[in-house]
């Protein structure tokens, strides 16, 4: 059996980009020949790409960590270095992406084709030739590659489905489902009996085709998490067009518009939207004894509710899945039905922007100073790190422009208000120096 899985957490780490060089000239008669460091290559990005072959979110099981490659490193004679590829991962239709920490939705992946960068890549250091100012026309400065982003990406799959069969468990919607489409569910006389929801491809008689989704059967109380649970109440969300199954012979010894009014009533807890979605009505079972009589019953009851609440009008199929009567036509008005419906949009997301990109609120000074029990300063935030990973320590006068950097930022000034003294010992992530007037 395949598992169904719509839920997954994933590591991705975009490629930090190269390191800049610092390199200069070694020509014949011409002293220290002026710099000659290339700058780094960009990191590859992480992007998602919509593959509509794909189902399930599976490959995401076992894989769970997805690293884009480095930039190259820049060299000498002003050679820059190469930028990596991106790691395209492909993902099924229908995947939303969201930030796991945050909750927040980087973007909601529907059609063929639709990419998303989920993590960009640290752009190359620069190499020495960038600093050459008239001045200090050999300078000994190259940045470091900086940093590729690096997130905990939770992603989601919601069925798509452009139908999709509701009503009580043992109504028959996967008799219906296995009858008009080549899904060939398992099927049981018990409650519960559909516990993931099964897809089949439908085609009309007029050769127009669809994807009908067997969701699990609701039973009163599932929009609040009992029984099924809200896990496979999302599942209807996506689609366009609702069957609703419903047993007319009353077999289970329920009464079928009451069954019809429990139902509605947990599509509307669940998502009030899901009643904008069109509804056909499915009476299933009119081969067995007393069908008949409730048909004529619960459309006298659907008729009063209709002056009252419903204003169009509710269609109602009367059809037996066992012998196949009436099953031809339900498709054909289905169909037509699909024709008119737009998709609904899952998320408003920003119109203009075909994909969303998430970026990090910065703290607003760049920076904290802690101080840890045994005296030493912490230092630590976004962008004073990665100032830190982007420095070549190698160098004096990189070290000397990190410094610079420090100082611009506000940070000597505030540790000094803060009774810094010299010699204190400084710590910036594993690192630690004196702190000097």
């Amino acid at each position: 059996m395949s598992m169904f899985l719509d839920q997954v957490t994933i590591n991705v780490k975009a490629g930090n980009g190269g390191n800049g060089m610092v390199a200069f000239r070694r020509e014949k008669f011409v002293p220290d020949g002026g710099p000659a460091g290339g700058d780094g290559g960009k990191g590859g990005d992480v992007v998602f790409i919509v593959d509509e072959g794909l189902r399930t979110l599976m490959d995401f099981r076992f894989n769970r960590h997805f690293k884009a490659e480095d930039g190259e490193n820049g060299m000498s004679k002003n050679m820059h270095g190469r930028g990596a590829g991106d790691n395209v991962i492909k993902v099924p239709p229908g995947t939303t992406v969201k930030e796991a920490e945050t909750g927040k939705i980087l973007g909601d992946l529907v059609h063929h084709g639709h990419k998303l960068v989920v993590a960009k890549g640290g752009r190359g250091g620069r190499g020495n030739s960038r600093f050459a100012t008239p001045r200090n026309p050999a300078p000994e400065i190259a940045e470091n590659g900086e940093p590729g982003e690096e997130y905990k990406i939770e992603m989601e799959l919601k069925v798509l489905a452009d139908v999709g069969l509701v009503g009580f468990p043992s109504v028959g919607k996967s008799t219906l489902l296995s009858v008009v489409s080549a899904a060939r569910p398992k099927i049981g006389a018990y409650h519960f009996t559909t516990l993931v929801p099964n897809l089949g491809m439908v085609q009309t008689p007029d050769g127009r085709s669809f994807v009908m989704a067997d969701l699990p059967g609701l039973i009163e109380g599932a929009s609040q998490g009992i029984g099924l649970g809200t896990q496979f109440l999302r599942h209807i969300e996506r689609t366009r067009v609702i069957l609703h199954v419903i047993d007319m012979s009353g077999s289970e010894g329920r009464d079928p518009y009451d069954d019809y009014v429990a139902i509605n009533k947990e599509l509307e807890t669940h998502n009030l939207r899901l009643m904008e979605r069109p509804q056909i009505i499915v009476a299933n079972k009119m081969d067995m004894p007393g069908a008949e009589e409730h048909l004529i019953e619960f459309k006298e009851k659907i008729k009063a509710l209709k002056k009252d609440e419903y204003e169009e009008d509710l269609q109602v199929f009367a059809i037996s899945a066992i012998t196949h009567k009436g099953t031809q036509n339900l498709l054909n008005a289905t169909a037509d039905i699909l024709d008119v419906t737009p998709e609904f949009p899952l998320y408003e997301l920003d119109q203009e922007e075909d994909t969303v990109m998430y970026k990090h609120t910065p703290e607003e000074k760049g920076y904290a100073i802690t101080r840890d029990p045994d005296a030493t300063w912490v230092l630590s935030g976004d962008k004073l790190e990665k100032l830190f990973k982007m420095t070549n320590f190698d160098h004096d006068a990189s070290v000397l422009r990190f410094a610079r950097q420090l100082r611009t930022m506000g940070i000597d000034e505030e540790m000094r208000e803060r009774g810094a003294k010299d010699g204190d010992l400084v710590r910036i992530l594993k690192y630690e120096f004196e702190f000097v007037e």
